[in-house]
């Protein structure tokens, strides 16, 4: 009796806990993303065929080799296309990386505007030649369109612009592009060496990585200004069975594929990462919380009593979610014997590793290197790197960029949130405490698929934005004193 009054007792609880969460969602008003695209213009047409050129011009970058030569040509085109750029801004060239130098009225709190100028290749069937530029329906359409000629064209036009009406910049301003991104090559490592030579420490760093995402998470409709604030560490590794080999005519227990197969399965199944909220994901899920439907409003609103149930859920909703939680790893290539009658002395599964802060590296690695162990499988690292450091989305830097979104995208509601993949902003962590990930420009679920897949395109109607906003940051950015 006493057992059973307790249970109804924190049932009661527990039906009361919800009650007040239900009726505390209830009280909490209802928002929507105002920001819709406006109608492409005569001034997007012109910006579509500055971005059209870029593209046109093949900058597919390959580790190990030197690309220098075919990276001075697409520089020569840029000259072509913002002349004031080159002609009274300092270069700076370093194998094909560029930095320019814009120098302003103060100098303690400099500016990086940074995307890259490589691409990744281009294969399969396109509906528009991969790199021909081609202008159609109201898009631009090839490799590096979206990721990211796009916002290379769109700084560098921003600053043709302020130049020609002779403004001077409050802080110095830095233009960024690597050439080498593409691969994590050794590009921006080097541009960031050259402003360490140089003393300089950004105040800001605004990246690619984010963007105007519509749709960000299933239930929460419209356009959002997503913001990355940290990137997730990663690793390719490599994991080996060993045996004897043989015919197959006799297969033995446990075979290198066999235990190949068993880990894999067992990692997918019941991965060793565990779920936790981080305070930025935490932070994205308040902040959308307003614009989903009443469930998922109803859990975001109360993480003091739904958390646990959105660890479930997340992963369901989209794997980009799930992600955002934990350690993930995916398995990308394999080997084995090279004929169908073989068992293979040797065969090998490579995965990409993704680590999380509260499971980084180290730890995320001691765990997989247990459970292929305990598979009998060797486990090679063949590069690693940690999770970056996160902005803080309270301070000065964040919410300047916050409130220039909000200028130049009205009812735009902004968020931040977790870079699962890679950019070269990572780099920039050593000089700068504000590397905030956002390209301004909107990624709908066409160009989120077209990204590194086939038919990467851009809308020409959100070009002017992207130029405004990148003039409307240069021209925000906070003296320190008044210049002399």
């Amino acid at each position: 009796m006493t057992v059973l009054c307790l249970l109804l007792g924190l049932v009661g609880l527990l039906l009361l806990l919800i009650l007040f969460a239900v009726i505390r969602t209830l009280l909490q008003p209802r928002k929507h993303s105002a920001y819709v695209l406006p109608a492409a213009d005569e001034r997007a047409a012109r910006y579509a065929e500055i971005l059209s050129r870029m593209v046109a011009y093949e900058t597919v970058s390959v580790p190990d080799v030197d690309q220098r030569a075919k990276f001075l040509g697409f520089h020569a085109l840029l000259q072509e296309l913002f002349p004031l750029v080159h002609e009274r801004l300092e270069k700076i060239e370093l194998d094909g990386n560029l930095l320019f130098f814009w120098e302003g009225r103060q100098h303690d709190r400099p500016l990086v505007l940074m995307s890259h100028q490589d691409v990744v290749p281009a294969e399969g069937v396109w509906l528009h030649p991969p790199f021909s530029g081609e202008i159609a329906d109201g898009k631009v359409w090839g490799r590096g369109a979206s990721d990211t000629k796009c916002t290379v064209m769109a700084f560098f036009q921003a600053v043709e612009e302020l130049l020609q009406q002779g403004f001077v910049p409050p802080q110095d301003v830095w233009l960024s592009s690597s050439c080498t991104e593409e691969y994590a090559g050794p590009g921006c490592p080097m541009l960031v060496e050259e402003l360490k030579r140089r003393g300089v420490r950004p105040f800001l760093v605004c990246d690619e990585g984010g963007g105007i995402i519509t749709d960000p998470i299933g239930g929460v409709p419209g356009n959002y200004a997503m913001m990355g604030v940290f990137e997730k560490g990663k690793a390719d590794v490599r994991f080996t069975a060993r045996s004897s080999g043989g015919h197959a005519s006799a297969p033995p227990r446990n075979s290198p594929i066999a235990r190949l197969a068993a880990f894999v399965q067992e990692m997918e199944r019941r991965p060793p990462f565990r779920k936790q909220f981080e305070p930025e994901v935490r932070a994205m899920f308040e902040r959308l919380a307003p614009y989903a439907g009443f469930g998922l409003r109803l859990m975001f609103s109360n993480f003091w009593l739904f958390g646990p149930l959105l660890k479930l859920v997340m992963p369901m909703v989209s794997n980009q979610a799930g992600a955002m939680l934990r350690t993930t790893i995916a398995f990308t290539m394999q080997s084995g014997s090279d004929a169908c009658n073989v068992l293979p002395q040797e065969a090998s599964v490579w995965a990409n590793m993704r680590f999380i802060p509260h499971q980084g590296m180290e730890e995320s690695l001691r765990l997989t290197r247990a459970l292929a162990e305990k598979h009998g499988l060797e486990m090679d690292v063949l590069s690693a790197s940690d999770y970056s450091a996160a902005a803080d989305i309270e301070g000065e830097a964040w919410r300047l960029v916050v409130r220039v979104v909000e200028e130049t995208f009205p009812g735009l509601p902004t968020s931040p949130y977790v870079m699962t993949g890679a950019t070269d902003a990572k780099c920039y962590q050593e000089i700068c405490d504000s590397c905030i990930r956002f390209a301004p420009v909107v990624y709908g679920p066409e160009q989120m698929k077209g990204m590194h897949g086939l038919n990467e395109n851009i809308e020409i109607a959100c070009l002017p934005g992207a130029v405004d906003f990148y003039q409307k940051l240069i021209r925000a950015m906070p003296l320190l004193s008044k210049p002399e």
